[in-house]
């Protein structure tokens, strides 16, 4: 039986459903190894991996650490366990914003942000998030509730001089007015970046990061492309948000810090740089935003 007080021992577990759960091959390694900004290895995906195992495999690859991030409670406890657990792991730890309306429901969200405060205070925490609003999934009622742990969680980031990590699904004007409005955090980072050019410039221009991950790759997302060629480079970061959004031609099977390398080829290949150029970049934006893994 399980310790529900042993952060070690919480995993979810993905729906398979009828799809492909086997893992694809390794990619070709990195020569100049890079860092997946976001990823949720609490999640058990395909045949299952153990976070040991998936951090060996990455690094196989050339991908040298990951950032764990954290929805809710539970995963933001094992996200900070993983991460002083194993050197290569740094954790984001916050409420997710479609998470937020239950614990208000609750009565609960106060007392949840008093535990992420906690868990921030680590020292290999390095980020609030994943934060932000999602209008995708949240109807109107839960709304204010997504606004207010939001703002409280942009304030944990100042409070504690991290990062912040954003998630934004269908509020890109809403995201905006409340960072300008509260102002961001010094570290600012567009999680899986979801806009357009017009978008991506005017993040860009306000200093924050875009992260891109493997949908930037499917044949519908056009979008994420315009928003690569117009993101200088010192401002962009690569992430798998496994287990979701695998990167062509693996698109529907497992994802895993060890497919960066695909994502990372197909930016360079788009931003018409050398593989080695740009993965060196990633790695320094990765350093700058989070700090050493050492």
């Amino acid at each position: 039986m399980k310790d529900a007080t042993d952060p070690s021992q919480y995993v979810r577990t993905r729906e398979k459903g009828t799809r492909d759960v086997t893992y694809p091959d390794a990619p070709e390694p990195l020569a100049v190894p890079v860092y997946d900004n976001h990823t949720h290895l609490e999640i058990e995906d395909g045949v299952g991996l153990s976070l040991d195992e998936q951090l060996a495999r990455a690094a196989e690859v050339g991908v040298a650490g990951v950032v764990q991030a954290g929805g809710d409670i539970d995963s933001s406890r094992w996200s900070a366990w993983a991460a002083a657990s194993h050197p290569r792991v740094l954790a984001a730890v916050a409420i997710h914003p479609n998470e937020a309306p239950a614990y208000a429901a609750a009565g609960a969200l106060g007392d949840a942000i008093a535990v992420i405060d906690e868990l921030a205070a680590q020292p290999r925490v390095r980020a609030i998030g994943e934060t932000g609003l999602d209008f995708f999934r949240t109807d109107a009622e839960g709304l204010p509730a997504q606004h207010e742990s939001f703002e409280a969680h942009i304030a944990l980031a100042k409070k504690h001089g991290i990062a912040m990590q954003i998630h934004d699904r269908d509020a890109h004007e809403a995201v905006l007015e409340t960072l300008e409005r509260v102002g961001a955090p010094e570290r600012t980072v567009f999680h899986c970046f979801s806009g357009d050019a017009e978008m991506a410039r005017i993040a860009a221009d306000r200093g924050y990061w875009l992260s891109f991950a493997g949908n930037v790759t499917f044949k519908n997302a056009q979008n994420l492309r315009d928003a690569l060629a117009v993101t200088p480079r010192e401002r962009i970061l690569v992430e798998t948000d496994a287990p979701f959004l695998t990167p062509a031609p693996h698109r529907g099977r497992p994802n895993a810090p060890y497919l960066i390398p695909v994502t990372v080829r197909f930016l360079a290949a788009e931003l018409g740089l050398d593989v080695d150029e740009l993965s060196a970049q990633l790695a320094a934006n990765t350093l700058e935003v989070y700090g050493s893994f050492d």
